[in-house]
């Protein structure tokens, strides 16, 4: 059995493993718990009860965060150079169509997010195989195909995240920072679960919302309740 580090020991101590708490109160204890010497993300782990294998039971969705992630994404807009003014303005990291296409094709991906619009999609789908790995390609689903370019970049910017549902069935997704208060982590937390209930497939039978765990980047998760939500 591996030796525990007086740091994992420390962590362990703060938090319960063997109930499951309101949003607030889980994030009260990861915050407590966190003992990372930078500003950790808070990470949401949501299995469900589905299969991910089939069509009619796969959970995607997009969500505006209250408080946003904490991470400032960088946003590449691809987009005509009509466009472009009202990309640079609504906050894109960069702008542009071929020379960036060219950079991708070259293996450039210092992004987090791409925007484009219905008639570009065409030259972008050249670029699945750079883009597809690294959850890059854009897709109408999640908002990233648009003609509305300057709300769709702002809309990321202020902390709307896309999420999906990994062929394990868990959705894993950023709610925040340990800098954050835990108030603004529970309430980004509970307007993700609510918005994957709200998803929920026809299709999926049984229990639809396994389990729920909180944790920060390397630290313990605790387990939250969702019952308290429905």
């Amino acid at each position: 059995m591996a030796k525990l580090s007086k740091n994992r020991k420390n962590a362990l101590s703060k938090v319960d493993l063997n109930n499951s708490f309101s949003s607030l109160e889980a994030a009260k204890m990861v915050k407590e718990a966190s003992s990372e010497k930078f500003d950790a993300s808070i990470d949401l782990a949501v299995k469900l009860g589905v299969d991910p294998r089939q069509a009619n039971q796969m959970v995607r969705g997009v969500v505006s965060l209250p408080h946003g992630t904490g991470k400032e994404l960088k946003v590449l807009a691809l987009v005509t150079a009509d466009k472009e003014l009202e990309a640079k303005d609504a906050g894109a990291d960069y702008v542009g169509l071929d020379e960036f296409i060219d950079k991708i094709k070259g293996g450039w991906t210092d992004i987090d997010v791409i925007i484009t619009m219905p008639s570009v999609m065409g030259k972008i789908g050249a670029l699945g195989r750079v883009l597809g790995p690294r959850g890059l390609m854009p897709n109408p689903k999640s908002g990233t195909v648009t003609l509305d370019i300057g709300k769709a970049v702002s809309d990321v910017k202020k902390g709307k995240i896309d999420f999906k549902v990994d062929k394990f069935g868990i959705i894993h997704a950023s709610v925040g920072k340990v800098s954050f208060d835990a108030e603004k982590i529970s309430e980004n937390t509970d307007e993700l679960l609510q918005t994957i209930i709200k998803l929920k497939p026809s299709a999926a039978k049984g229990t639809y919302i396994q389990s729920v765990s909180l944790s920060s980047t390397m630290g313990v998760g605790v387990k939250v309740d969702s019952k308290l939500l429905v």
